[in-house]
């Protein structure tokens, strides 16, 4: 099971920063997650939140939204050029990033192991008709007919698009074994506790996005 920090490892530092993916790459982490939106100045800045205390994200430049959250903010190219031996998971936050940041990882994919995702999957589609990385889309609830969504992806979509990231509260081991047997990776965000994570592992989970980098790993 791959060990993804969600955001960086930020127990100590603030997320999303190049301390905080350092921090997780110290930890033994396999990967990190990072979230991109487009500042004013049509940076792909790494940000979860769409709002500052300033004001949203997009309607304001670097150095304000740097001012705004108290820390240094890298840009997507700051954090590919600064770790390339891990794995990035690039969720894109917005259709408004989605060209940038397409620019960004055309620069950066053939050195890097990357998974784009996102919850807008029409973003995911149009990543992969012309990039040559990994797609996933993320799922935060449970299908009422699991077998019609995975159909969908399946039948519908560039074979790149090859992972679920799933809820933790929505998975089971029948959703897993569903997804696998259709020919995606299961990835599952969102554990807590140690006894969590154990589940994941145990339901053969490929991998998990977690806040917990430490109880992921197999000891």
């Amino acid at each position: 099971m791959l060990v993804i920090a969600h955001r960086g490892a930020h127990a100590a530092v603030p997320e999303n920063t190049l301390a905080a993916f350092e921090a997780a790459v110290a930890l033994g982490a396999n990967g990190v997650e990072t979230d991109v939106r487009i500042s004013l100045d049509g940076l792909p800045v790494l940000v979860h939140d769409r709002i500052t205390p300033a004001g949203p994200v997009a309607g304001l430049v670097r150095r304000d939204i740097e001012h705004a959250v108290g820390h240094e903010v890298p840009t997507l190219d700051e954090a590919l050029e600064g770790f390339p031996g891990i794995l990035w998971n690039i969720e894109i936050k917005t259709i408004q990033a989605l060209f940038t940041v397409m620019e960004v990882i055309r620069r950066h994919e053939a050195g890097h192991r990357i998974l784009v995702t996102s919850f807008r999957h029409d973003v995911v589609a149009l990543c992969a008709a012309s990039l040559k990385v990994n797609f996933g889309v993320l799922v935060a609830h449970r299908p009422r007919t699991p077998d019609s969504l995975l159909a969908y992806l399946g039948g519908n979509s560039n074979p790149r698009i090859n992972h679920v990231v799933w809820d933790y509260e929505v998975i089971d081991g029948s959703l897993l074994e569903k997804a696998m047997m259709e020919g995606f990776r299961n990835f599952v965000y969102g554990p807590v506790t140690k006894d969590e994570h154990d589940h994941c592992r145990e339901l053969g989970v490929d991998g998990v996005i977690t806040d917990h980098p430490l109880l992921a790993q197999n000891m």
